[in-house]
């Protein structure tokens, strides 16, 4: 039933694109929100996943250096909180036993902790830090949030060929405070809903990033996770690839794993 709303929901919002132009912004906004909520309803109860993941970070030059990390999720449906993951680096050998914790929220500031094992420090990431270079890659600390519905605003902008697909491209705007973005423009495929690549763009308006997910792989007949993602920095000429190996659902996650006091104890 409720895939039956957000289909028709779809339809008259573009149906009602070729109206006035008060009411077409506001039907580009509900059918942009449709698009979020339908691709976060496929994406509900997959309840905790443990996956292994490289790290390869290049500078303007074409030189790299690589890490490998492990990293456990647990989904949470409650109001105004998103999900926790929990990072653990365990190569190279200076960067072995580091630990990020991310608790997402909806509009207040997210919980974020990193424990650097050569000071045995947990040091809490700032909310007014969030845009800060996650251990030296191109990902932000808010990137490494999780993608809930109620973060931002929509607004519908086109459809548009995205490689063999078709996309809807939709504009985020961040709705909690201290984001480095003004604005995400994200490409959707309209057949299973996954994301296909973000644009992102910083305080002034430019564009600063772009993430392109690639080589998805279905686990438990639901769930699309992209084996590849890469956040090319258009400003630096830097780029950071994650790709990811071993995934797994539903497996012996509990939440206690996800608590700041246990960070030092991570292994």
């Amino acid at each position: 039933m409720k895939t039956n709303i957000i289909i028709m929901s779809l339809i008259a919002a573009t149906l009602v694109l070729g109206a006035a132009p008060g009411q077409a912004d506001q039907a580009a906004a509900r059918k942009g929100r449709a698009i979020a909520e339908e691709m976060d309803r496929r994406d509900l109860g997959w309840k905790n996943s443990r996956t292994k993941l490289k790290m390869v970070l290049k500078n303007r030059h074409g030189q790299s250096s690589s890490r490998e990390l492990r990293v456990r999720s647990m989904e949470v449906q409650e109001k105004g909180r998103g999900d926790m993951s929990l990072t653990i680096f365990d190569r190279p050998r200076d960067i072995k036993g580091t630990a990020f914790l991310s608790h997402t929220k909806i509009t207040e500031p997210d919980d974020q902790w990193l424990y650097l094992p050569a000071i045995k420090r947990v040091k809490r990431i700032s909310s007014v830090n969030k845009s800060g270079s996650f251990v030296g890659s191109e990902f932000s600390y808010e990137d490494l949030v999780s993608i809930e519905v109620d973060r931002y605003t929509y607004t519908y902008l086109r459809d548009e060929a995205c490689g063999a697909l078709t996309c809807f491209v939709i504009e985020m705007k961040p709705v909690y405070k201290h984001s480095g973005y003004t604005k995400l423009i994200t490409w959707i495929d309209q057949g299973d809903y996954r994301i296909i690549k973000i644009d992102f763009y910083d305080r002034k308006e430019s564009k600063l990033k772009t993430m392109t997910y690639t080589g998805y792989k279905k686990y438990l007949d639901q769930y699309w996770r992209a084996h590849r993602l890469e956040m090319i920095n258009h400003q630096t000429g830097k780029s950071t690839v994650l790709e990811f190996a071993d995934y797994a659902f539903q497996v012996n996650v509990s939440k206690s794993q996800f608590s700041a006091g246990r960070l030092k104890r991570v292994r």
